[in-house]
């Protein structure tokens, strides 16, 4: 089978995940790159990412790569390309373009509509007749990427951001990014060996991501299309037997989802019961501050409100709270927290062990470790130490 070049999309921060992600399962000569990770693999590699990849945004299959050096120059290399063997008359198709530090292409619309007219002419050239253009709900989406004179050419073979799982059917005030969730977690080192704590869930994003890791259940399980399945290459068999590689895991331990409001409560348990993970998940309607959840050698990871829709006192002391609960009532395992405000973090009061960039849309944010230890730990490790 015909090996082909890819370029899977990513979140800032997720590259390192992404790649060993694409490395599990079967990507050859791969490269992260600034939100994208570049790799090689055949049809079937391609189909078995958008299915199976848990921080992968989009999957492009480059087309064709060249330079250029006027606008006539790009539109005739355009001209050149064999769009036939990739679509039919009867397919409608869309050009989505990304342009940066061109002097001959000041916007990416009009790199968009020259790629399109050599479409059209190519088409209309071999057949007399012209493809549609669909902006809306396209059969084959091109991406056209420039840089300087330098131009990539690839189809995105997932259509809808791959973020979008299909479970979601209720969401709260700001729900978390699948494809950020997902990041989260693995970038922990959790896989599914201990305990779960979300006491801010929200709409469920994080427990609901973490039930689908520790099962094995493909993120893309529940999707109804990709944009690959309306190519010409299309193998529907193949993809078949893709979706036949996994098979479910035992999970031994338990999943906790526990938020204030009962209406989040409601939402990430309508999401849950569409994940299929309902069962796997303890909900609990409480406040974290008021919580009796015992918990030993668990991961805890809390996305709490980061001051968009709280007054600033109010963040302090739910900051301060969160500290103290961790400190006093949850020693003995480990907490991570995905914060854009370095302020109220210092409230929480815990020195981190790990921070790492990550940005939740387009607020830049600090995910930060904390190792819970028991005070008398703390200071027989101190005293042994001075004894030495």
């Amino acid at each position: 089978m015909e090996n082909y070049f890819y370029t899977a999309k990513t979140l800032e921060g997720l590259e390192g995940v992404l790649a060993e992600e694409i490395r599990a399962l079967g990507g050859e000569q791969v490269t992260p790159a600034l939100r994208a990770v570049h790799f090689e693999g055949d049809k079937a590699m391609m189909y078995r990412a958008n299915y199976r990849l848990r921080t992968a945004i989009r999957i492009f299959r480059q087309i064709t790569a060249f330079t250029f050096t006027s606008m006539d120059d790009f539109y005739i290399k355009c001209l050149k390309v064999k769009w036939e063997l990739l679509m039919n008359l009867n397919h409608t198709f869309v050009v989505q373009s990304t342009v940066i530090q061109s002097e001959l292409f000041k916007n990416s619309m009009f790199a968009s509509m020259k790629l399109k007219d050599a479409i059209a002419d190519r088409f209309r050239q071999k057949t007399g007749l012209r493809p549609s253009v669909d902006t809306s709900e396209p059969d084959i989406i091109f991406h056209l990427h420039i840089s300087g004179q330098r131009c990539v050419i690839s189809l995105d073979s997932s259509g809808e951001s791959l973020h979008k799982r299909g479970y979601r059917q209720s969401q709260g005030d700001a729900p978390l990014n699948e494809v950020l969730a997902a990041g989260m977690i693995l970038l922990t080192g959790w896989k599914g060996d201990a305990d779960f704590y979300d006491p801010m869930c929200g709409s469920g994003t994080l427990p609901i991501e973490a039930a689908l890791m520790a099962r094995n259940i493909p993120p893309g399980k529940f999707r109804k299309s990709f944009s690959f399945m309306n190519w010409k290459d299309y193998e529907p068999e193949l993809f078949e037997k893709i979706k036949e590689e996994t098979t479910p895991a035992e999970f031994p331990h338990r999943i906790y989802a526990g938020d204030l409001l009962p209406r989040n409560i409601l939402s990430a348990q309508t999401n849950a019961r569409n994940a299929r993970v309902f069962n796997m998940i303890s909900f609990r309607n409480e406040d974290f501050g008021k919580s009796d959840l015992v918990l030993e050698n668990g991961l805890i990871l809390i996305n709490p409100p980061y001051g968009e829709r709280m007054k600033r006192e109010d963040l302090s002391l739910l900051y301060g709270m969160i500290g103290e609960r961790l400190k006093h009532r949850l020693p003995g395992n480990v907490a991570w927290i995905l914060t854009s405000s370095q302020e109220m973090m210092q409230k929480i009061g815990l020195k981190p062990a790990a921070r790492i960039r990550l940005y939740n849309g387009a607020l830049e944010c600090s995910f930060q470790k904390f190792e819970l230890f028991e005070g008398k730990r703390k200071t027989l490790i101190i005293n042994t130490q001075n004894k030495k």
